[in-house]
């Protein structure tokens, strides 16, 4: 079952451990408005070519705007044989009201 959190709690887990990608399913537009640090772009609507850079057997952290979007792609994943996939619930939008508002919102 995939795993969604708050800001806070994926704040901790990125944080605290070094192996996790933070990858943002947006399109290019809204990553150029606003990103999580050290986040990567891999919109949903060509996450089929993103694919293949991911292995089942890393930790992986989404986020989208909302939480919608990497709720879909990280159930997608969950699907196909990944295991440690975490959504962040509420998306940048939330990340912004709760831990950074120097990341703009839209």
């Amino acid at each position: 079952m995939l795993k969604s959190l708050s800001p806070a709690a994926v704040k901790k887990i990125l944080d605290d451990e070094k192996n996790i990608r933070l990858i943002d399913v947006r399109e290019e537009w809204e990553y150029k408005l606003a990103r999580i640090e050290n986040s990567e772009l891999m919109p949903l609507s060509n996450f089929h070519t993103h694919i293949k850079n991911l292995s089942p057997e890393e930790k992986i952290v989404l986020y989208c705007h909302h939480g919608n979007r990497s709720f879909a792609v990280g159930t997608f994943l969950m699907q196909n044989g990944f295991s440690d996939v975490i959504n962040l619930r509420g998306g940048i939008n939330a990340w912004s009201e709760e831990l950074d508002s120097s990341i703009p919102q839209y």
